[in-house]
């Protein structure tokens, strides 16, 4: 086979496989779960986002300032 034909062979494959698992996941017979989880069990994640964000920005700007390479 040459090149251009594993490479139709291949990308037919793969989109065969996504029907497979799109077809799959579509159905079900137990109901879908609740949208919002108990009260006791949701977590901010606004807390640590802007001092993860800075520190990022930091270190990037660092990288960027001391790359003597």
């Amino acid at each position: 086979m040459i090149i251009q034909n594993k490479r139709i062979f291949a990308s037919i494959l793969f989109v065969l496989i996504s029907f497979v698992c799109a077809a799959a996941q579509a159905g079900g017979s137990t109901p879908p779960p609740p949208m919002t989880p108990p009260p006791g069990l949701q977590l901010p994640i606004d807390g640590g986002l802007l001092v993860a964000t800075c520190v990022g920005l930091f270190y990037g700007a660092k990288k960027l300032l001391f790359n003597k390479n």
